[in-house]
């Protein structure tokens, strides 16, 4: 139950710091809970290597196994608390607990996605959630965004830059700002303040909705942005670390370690730009100064 270091979170960020700290030859634990953005998306399309996209759950099956073969555990499960004694006291939540040297929080974010089932199967495929990843998906394309209030007012802009064949769905019926409401109508962004009854798709395919007054509105294409994503920070809110308003983690731009020493944080939960290629780059770089925090006790 001791370990050099304990990754909190088995995503990108993490798994990439797992599998440097297994080259490193120390012993590591990773602890995921089993429900990071990572899960859900079903393709990446702006990552070095995979033209054609690549899938969340490859990528972590992958960065597991890859990971294992180096010596690296895994245990799934959701941590609850952790502690600073002589060591980190990391305590999961059937009771068990872990003892690390050092911490990395690689916690992510999750957005706030509504709950239509019908939607999970086509996000990064048809449904997308964020545009400098998945804009170029819908260039000249008709494109329909679910969202709330000025947050997806704000989507609906910035994909003007792809396409000028736009449907906002204020399904929420927060309010949008009378700027914001001017912009759209000069962008000529067709905008609906009502409800959506439900989602239209086939597979992974994204057709369109019906509004909750029946019409139904086709495309093939969609964004979601309903803001308010979970920032999964607490832990190191638990631990003391200094946080950002927007509860992103604050760390040293060279080691990614945070106010905390010996704590570290990498992924999402650090980067507010949020793209896969960053967390792994986050993961790798935190992963070298854990290590050269170790062999300085050493």
């Amino acid at each position: 139950m001791n370990y050099d270091c304990i990754i909190i979170g088995g995503g990108i960020a993490g798994l990439q710091a797992a599998i440097q700290l297994g080259r490193y030859m120390h012993k590591v634990l990773v602890i995921d809970a089993g429900d990071g953005r990572s899960t859900i998306c079903q393709s990446y399309h702006n990552i070095l290597g995979y033209p054609d996209g690549v899938s969340g759950e490859h990528l972590r099956t992958a960065g597991q196994s890859q990971a294992e073969k180096l010596g690296v555990q895994f245990l799934l499960e959701k941590v609850e608390k952790i502690e600073q004694a002589e060591t980190f006291v990391v305590t999961v939540h059937n009771g068990t607990r872990y003892h690390g040297k050092r911490i990395l929080i690689a916690t992510g974010v999750m957005d706030r996605l509504p709950e239509f089932p019908e939607l999970f199967p086509c996000l990064g495929q048809s449904v997308y959630v964020c545009p400098d990843c998945d804009g170029y998906e819908i260039k000249d394309k008709p494109t329909i965004v679910l969202g709330s209030g000025n947050v997806g007012a704000s989507m609906a802009l910035t994909l003007t830059y792809w396409t000028d064949n736009l449907i906002y769905i204020n399904h929420e019926l927060q309010k949008v700002d009378a700027d914001l409401l001017q912009r759209l109508n000069e962008k000529q962004i067709t905008y609906y303040e009502m409800p959506i009854q439900s989602v239209l798709a086939e597979g992974h395919h994204f057709q369109g909705v019906i509004l909750e007054n029946g019409e139904k509105l086709e495309a093939r294409h969609g964004f979601v942005a309903f803001g308010s994503n979970e920032v999964k920070s607490q832990l190191a809110n638990q631990l003391g670390a200094e946080l950002l308003e927007n509860k992103h983690i604050i760390v040293d731009p060279r080691t990614k370690m945070t106010s905390v020493k010996n704590v570290w944080a990498a992924g999402d939960i650090v980067a507010h730009s949020e793209q896969v290629t960053i967390a792994m780059g986050d993961g790798a770089q935190a992963a070298i100064w854990i290590h050269k925090s170790l062999m300085e006790n050493e």
